[in-house]
């Protein structure tokens, strides 16, 4: 049985990711701004009220008590804002970074001390954020945020090498979520790759940049 942190867990991939780890056994700690009803009788612990963006409110989730020996800590939390060329919104793509890169960063750094050798930490980000694979422009806000975390993702797995904790960088896929207006795959089948994906996650494979399914994705 591991023991699991998810942020971003009162809804979508993040929702999912606590019905399936707490079905298969697992312990898990569900992390959220405010809890659902769906959430709520999934049997898990949750800790609400926790902004990822915000240094005060991270703190609050830093001092709660039995987080110690962690095994997986999953930064799943995130925001996505439309943009174009045309209809840039800097403040929406500020937020985006606070949330998307930031977020992740702050919460993995305040929570170390809770993971040991052999822990394993997933971030949920985007082939958006993939500077090889950007054909298509636009949604600036979000690629760039995006791209950050990548970067983010990888200074962690080099830092954290010598402590055998491994890091991976995680695409969920083009799920059917609110954050999608309910296009793309099932969020069912997206959140079952992302755990096998973090199961086969070994400190050889950390830093690297993985698809739900099993492709390894450019950068």
């Amino acid at each position: 049985m591991k023991k699991t942190m998810v942020t971003g867990a009162n809804r979508g991939i993040g929702l999912e990711l606590c019905k399936q780890l707490a079905d298969r056994g697992d312990e898990v700690i569900a992390v959220c701004r405010k809890a659902g009803n769906q959430l709520s009788v999934l049997g898990v612990r949750v800790i609400e009220g926790i902004d990822v963006s915000d240094a005060g409110s991270v703190r609050i989730l830093q001092n709660q008590a039995g987080l110690e020996g962690l095994d997986w800590l999953i930064n799943n939390a995130g925001i996505l804002s439309v943009d174009s060329l045309e209809s840039l919104d800097f403040e929406a793509m500020e937020r985006q970074f606070r949330v998307n890169a930031l977020g992740p960063l702050r919460v993995t750094r305040a929570l170390l001390p809770k993971l040991a050798p052999g822990s394993k930490i997933g971030i949920i980000t985007s082939r958006m954020g993939s500077v090889e694979d950007n054909t298509s422009g636009g949604y600036y806000g979000y690629r760039m945020s995006k791209a950050a975390v990548n970067m983010a993702g990888m200074s962690l797995a080099r830092d954290l090498y010598e402590r055998q904790i491994a890091v991976a960088m995680l695409h969920p896929g083009m799920v059917a979520t609110e954050m999608t207006g309910g296009r793309g795959i099932p969020v069912e089948k997206s959140a079952g790759g992302l755990i096998r994906r973090m199961d086969a996650l070994d400190i050889k494979d950390t830093g690297s940049f993985w698809h739900a399914e099993g492709e390894r994705l450019p950068w």
